[in-house]
């Protein structure tokens, strides 16, 4: 998988197709990832000690990996990375469009 936390996704079908959020949590074992923004689930909070806010509560939640794709920093497109082997050794995501490197975004 070449979607990381913090990279920004485009949402593929569903009723938020066509939006576009940052990544918030990734699940590997799961296969689903947390998109600011996209499939926002409504949840009723009891009060309980510790916790903040309580009520009707607008949370994003978790949606199949495979519903969105990474959009390129550089060209702004939607699409596949695809990995090669910098000079130094190291494995770098890559643009198919535009041949940009996609650098890891730190949170």
């Amino acid at each position: 998988m070449l979607i990381r936390t913090g990279d920004t996704v485009q949402v593929l079908a569903g009723k938020d197709r066509g939006k576009r959020g940052a990544i918030l949590a990734v699940q590997p074992l799961a296969q689903k990832v947390v998109v600011e923004g996209v499939n926002i689930a409504t949840r009723h909070l009891k009060a309980r000690a510790g916790r903040t806010q309580t009520g009707i509560v607008q949370l994003p939640a978790a949606m199949p990996w495979s519903k969105v794709m990474l959009v390129c920093p550089s060209c702004d497109k939607a699409m596949r990375p695809m990995s090669k082997i910098a000079a130094d050794g190291t494995k770098q995501r890559t643009c198919r469009k535009c041949g940009a490197v996609i650098p890891a975004v730190k949170r």
